[in-house]
């Protein structure tokens, strides 16, 4: 889950790795660290921290470099100290090697390694690899390239590297094997990255490695290879990417940026999924077009969803959509849990990843389980997948044959927000797609739905106008509280989860969320004046179950403050404070509840002085088990 930059070329290296390191501390903060190669040595520093304190040790250190890589780190193996940062060198001090990812088999390399004289100055697993390129350039100094390529050959996990050498200063060697890295080209010079909002403001051209690839990057250009060594032949690509959309334009946070970015990710998946020809919504077709084949809709009997995170809470809603809507039993699984316990082989099961990054470690390899599991059964047992993700390049694209692009954008905060709204409108349109094949609901009723869905962008919008300040005003008066619980039900029970997941992740308040109901059934133990109760009531199939609820929770003295667009009658009377939304179905109203607990999260989080865009020990991709 760390980020790694690189950089080749001929203007200073330095300020350059830094820049990247700035676009890429979502992916971890615990230290930072760059190495350059000036007048035959590498020259490395590094810092325990934020890249801020990096940055000061650097000021005191100026190099014209042209060639160096950079680290931030999420601390795996070993503490965040700054004799654990990345970048690690060998004995001798002539390799540095940045690491994203996991050496499974360190330990043993390192015994190895230590009985040929190494001396090991950390605790990570990373710094294995320079002491073991170094060994192999001491036996058959052929290249750096070609030693890098043997070392690899001797590790077993998942990993992106990058390798300079001081007796190779005009190689940058960068290797990917299950954990991303993108090339970028530019003019006589060169950069890699774990990901494109690194480098994006030096170049459009990238060509993201696959995995088993290695490249050199020199002056004079790139190239690739297989780790047999053979040449590969790639062709890079343009992002489609304004560099500023990775700048906070005005908000002090992303996250609060991010927020108010949901009404045109809304949009954007509104243009997307689904035909604006009003007619052809109340036909017979299908009005919406998610990119499927045809043959993909076939008898479907089941669907199994594997996620993490706030990815798991979308897909909560999306089971509640799949089988209210098109009338598919749906079961999700925690990926991390699913990958040691699957759930028996089923026929004609579509299995559906969803990942942000689309590069989530477990769901990532649940999917590859699943996969493999079924190859070579007869057809209806056939893996069909599926993957709901931000990043359509990602290793999940590679993985599966079908992808649903969720159109967020480039999302910097830690704790997403507007990549969790988009995964929900990839749900209604499969959800919708699904019924459309299978006449499982009426075209009428879709069309009336997907009606509904349009006017969802200006509730939204509506609500961060009204919602900003209740919510900053409201916080003041939690910042010493140690516990929060929020309640739902129906299709507001993932809402709740996420709700007390946020505020678990910026503020470090304890919150958990229940369905509503069952509170009676142990947690109202919990209940007292210090543990206040958010309350999801829309009007609906649930609203008076949650209202019940809700006065149970008062009768023990807890403040309550409901999510609701009823401002009068039982539910003014009940409520300490209201965080009032607009109404709308109950069946889209996910979409609206969801943005005041995102408000009050932050505005908590903010008011208690914390870093809300780098929560403590979180990064944005988890790219390890």
């Amino acid at each position: 889950m760390c980020g790694i930059v690189g950089y080749i070329g001929t203007q200073a290296a330095t300020e350059i790795l830094l820049a990247g390191l700035e676009k890429l501390e979502y992916r971890g903060y615990d230290s930072a660290g760059i190495a350059t190669i000036w007048e035959g040595d590498v020259q490395c520093v590094r810092a325990k921290g934020k890249l801020h304190n990096l940055r000061s040790k650097l000021e005191q250190l100026e190099t014209p470099a042209q060639i160096g890589i950079g680290h931030t780190r999420w601390a795996t193996h070993g503490k965040p100290e700054e004799y654990n940062a990345h970048p690690h060198l060998d004995t001798a001090m002539r390799v540095a090697v940045v690491q994203n990812g996991i050496i499974e088999n360190y330990r043993e390399l390192r015994e190895d390694l230590k009985s040929k004289g190494h001396q090991f100055r950390s605790e990570t697993d990373t710094e294995v690899i320079p002491h073991l390129i170094a060994e192999i350039i001491k036996k058959s100094p052929s290249s750096l390239l070609d030693a890098v390529r043997q070392a690899v050959s001797h590790l077993e996990g998942a990993f992106a590297l990058a390798v300079i050498s001081a007796d190779y200063p005009d190689e940058l060697i960068v290797v990917r094997q299950q954990a991303p890295l993108v090339i970028g080209f530019g003019q006589g010079e060169f950069f890699c990255a774990s990901d494109t909002p690194a480098i994006v403001a030096y170049t459009r051209a990238v060509l993201p490695l696959d995995n088993g690839e290695i490249a050199r990057l020199t002056p004079l250009g790139v190239e690739v290879y297989n780790f047999a060594g053979d040449r590969l032949k790639k062709q890079p690509r343009l992002l489609n990417l304004n560099p500023t959309m990775v700048e906070k334009q005005g908000f002090k946070h992303f996250m609060l940026k991010e927020i108010y970015e949901q009404p045109g990710v809304v949009r954007a998946s509104l243009e997307a999924y689904f035909n604006n020809d009003a007619n052809a919504a109340r036909s017979s077709q299908s009005p919406i077009n998610l990119g499927l084949p045809e043959s993909f809709y076939a008898d479907i009997e089941q669907i199994q969803i594997v996620a993490c995170g706030t990815s798991w809470h979308a897909a909560l809603v999306g089971k509640y959509l799949l089988e209210q809507l098109a009338g598919i039993s749906t079961q999700v699984h925690y990926a991390s849990e699913y990958r040691y316990a699957p759930s028996p082989l089923m026929a004609n099961t579509l299995i559906i990843g969803v990942t942000q990054s689309g590069e989530t470690a477990d769901t990532l390899a649940a999917l590859a389980m699943e996969k493999e599991r079924r190859q070579g059964k007869e057809a209806k047992y056939q893996a069909r997948l599926l993957g709901i993700t931000n990043r359509p390049e990602s290793s999940l694209g590679h993985l599966v044959p079908h992808i649903i692009n969720t159109l967020a954008g480039i999302e910097i905060g830690v704790a997403a927000t507007k990549t969790f709204v988009a995964q929900l409108m990839a749900f209604y349109a499969l959800a919708l797609d699904l019924a459309a094949h299978r006449q499982s609901i009426s075209p009428d009723k879709i069309a009336d739905i997907i009606e509904g869905l349009r006017q969802i962008p200006k509730e939204i919008e509506a609500t961060l106008e009204t919602q900003e300040s209740l919510t900053e005003q409201l916080a003041h008066q939690f910042a010493e509280t140690q516990d929060f619980i929020f309640l739902g039900r129906g299709i507001n029970f993932p809402i709740a989860l996420e709700g007390a997941l946020k505020l678990k992740e910026i503020s470090y308040i304890h919150a958990e969320g229940y369905p509503a109901g069952e509170m009676k059934h142990g947690p109202i133990a919990l209940l007292d004046a210090k543990v206040p109760v958010v309350a999801i009531a829309v009007p609906g199939s649930v609203y008076e179950k949650v209202i019940s609820n809700a006065q149970e929770a008062k009768a023990r003295d807890s403040r309550l403050i409901g999510v609701t667009p009823v401002k009068d009658g039982e539910a003014g009377e009940i409520f300490n404070d209201l965080l009032p939304v607009p109404t709308v179905d109950e069946l889209l109203s996910p979409l609206v509840s969801v943005v005041p607990l995102q408000l009050l999260a932050y505005h908590i989080a903010a008011r208690r002085g914390l870093d809300v865009d780098q929560p403590r020990n979180l990064a944005k991709s988890v790219t390890v088990e």
